[in-house]
């Protein structure tokens, strides 16, 4: 067993190998004005090492190269299963250093070790092989022509694609939209949060190692009102794919309108409802999902679980039991190997999400566990698992999206007040429910307001099913072969014969 204290030791070596510079065709390049941020992790508030804080001048020159290497041919005409075999020998490269990434993520996030190791760096690995083995599969058609005409049409690549990726899941985020964009022969750059920005800086080396030409995966760190906006405005970027908050998706639209009316995708967030009938029998397994929907991550995931619906008849023993899971959830290390709940974010967020416990107690409603600071000595950003009962419906904590370690219980008596609840916020990315009835369960899914509904389990599904949102959780789909779709524009070629 590896010790926190080894652990750490190798991440300082790890971060040395990283330049506080950005990844720009090929090589890790000085900025145009030496500035960098301080990269602080949430582990105990201390700073891991500097980043550079890209401007308009180093996102310029990251699109220059990138157009130029698409405009050049060499990625984007490659056969595809040549570019096929250069991507998984990509996903080969990852997966040997596996560990180094799972270190990385770790410290720059606050997430433990044991969820970094066995699903963020594996699920990053497992997609860029997805993408890899889907894209030789790929067809354009042909069509229903005269016979003295041939029709077809083709999928040919966007050109320079602009990744913006948040800092919950680094790297297995961006590779939702990385791979994808790759493989159907587009160039990137891509701006991680400046929050957690080694794993990016890593991958686009790392790709340069597996042999992927320079100029095809580009990196600049920095903040995003600055390098995120220069990159959404920029003329010679045709898509910006995004996943993070309701507010900065807006200003990327403004961005896309003011600039060359690129296209967008968003994937923004949620107010997830997780609804519990009482004909369900196993409470026990709906206790602990229902906890893990929402505490997975410290909270911070945007299909999160955050608001449990609960029917009246079974809402007591249902509140006991998850109050029973949550208090045996303690945030610990994340370097520890035992660990299984980390730090938040940033202080910042920490003191947002406390914040909104305030709230709750001002307006007296029950606390039931939790609702404060943890690990307070060790400088780190950790907070307990919370569980607020009886909030109602249209209060702010059951509207807005939190972010964090705080779930909110809501009962209700019919199943029209379900609904109701359960589609009564802006969002609609998620929904779950449990019940024994399939006639319910099939009437549920068909009127819930949300891109991916799961029926008895929660968050039940992989990379082979679309992800993404109805309503303000935004538009365009991850996963699956439909996002392929997002990266390629369909062209038609008819031949009129003589």
């Amino acid at each position: 067993m590896i010790t926190p204290d080894d652990a750490l030791a190798h991440v300082s070596l790890l971060v040395h190998s990283l330049p506080p510079q950005p990844f720009v065709d090929g090589a890790f390049r000085a900025t145009a004005h030496g500035e960098t941020l301080d990269n602080v992790s949430p582990r105990d508030g201390t700073s891991i090492n500097r980043i550079a804080r890209c401007t308009t001048a180093d996102v310029d020159l990251a699109v220059a190269n990138a157009k130029a290497t698409f405009d050049a041919g060499q990625w984007r005409h490659m056969a595809p299963r040549d570019r096929k075999r250069l991507l998984l020998h990509f996903a080969d490269l990852i997966e040997a250093q596996a560990e180094d990434f799972a270190l990385l993520e770790c410290i720059d996030t606050g997430k433990p070790i044991s969820a970094t190791r066995s699903f963020d760096i594996p699920q990053a690995i497992n997609t860029l092989r997805y993408y890899a083995e889907a894209i030789d599969k790929v067809y354009g058609e042909v069509g229903p022509s005269p016979a003295s005409r041939l029709s077809y049409a083709v999928h040919e690549p966007l050109g320079v694609i602009g990744v913006i990726v948040p800092w919950n899941f680094p790297l297995h985020l961006a590779m939702w939209k990385i791979a994808p964009a790759l493989a159907t022969g587009n160039t990137l750059v891509m701006k991680p949060s400046e929050l957690t920005s080694l794993t990016a800086l890593k991958l686009a080396r790392t790709a340069i190692e597996g042999g992927l030409p320079a100029g095809v995966l580009n990196v600049v760190t920095g903040l995003g009102h600055e390098a995120g906006d220069a990159l959404a405005r920029h003329m010679d970027v045709q898509l910006i794919a995004f996943t993070g908050s309701e507010r900065t998706g807006r200003q990327l639209l403004r961005a896309a309108a003011d600039s060359n009316l690129k296209r967008v995708s968003l994937e923004l967030g949620g107010k997830s409802p997780h609804i519990v009938f009482a004909d369900w029998q196993d409470l026990d397994m709906v206790a602990t999902q229902a906890a893990w929907g929402i505490f997975y991550n410290q909270g911070q995931v945007c299909t999160a679980g955050s608001r449990l619906l609960v029917e009246r008849a079974v809402m007591e023993t249902v509140l006991d039991r998850v109050t029973a899971v949550a208090s045996n959830i303690i945030p610990a290390d994340p370097l520890d190997e035992a660990t299984n709940l980390g730090a938040l974010s940033s202080k910042g967020h920490l003191e947002a999400v406390l914040a909104q416990v305030d709230r709750a107690r001002a307006d007296g409603l029950s606390i039931l566990c939790g609702g404060q600071a943890a690990r307070t000595d060790t400088g780190g950003y950790y907070m307990l698992p919370t569980i607020i009962a009886d909030v109602p419906s249209d209060h702010p904590l059951a509207q807005e999206e939190i972010f964090g370690p705080l779930l909110c219980v809501t009962a209700f008596d019919t199943d029209d007040e379900a609904l109701n609840i359960a589609n009564g916020t802006r969002y609609g990315l998620a929904a779950g429910l449990w019940t024994a009835s399939m006639n319910r369960a099939h009437r549920f899914a068909d009127a819930l307001v949300a891109g991916m509904v799961w029926i008895n389990g929660w968050d039940s599904c992989d990379i082979t099913m679309p992800f993404g949102g109805f309503r303000q959780s935004g538009f365009g789909r991850d996963r699956s072969i439909h996002a392929l779709e997002k990266y390629c524009d369909v062209k038609v070629i008819s031949h009129t014969f003589g």
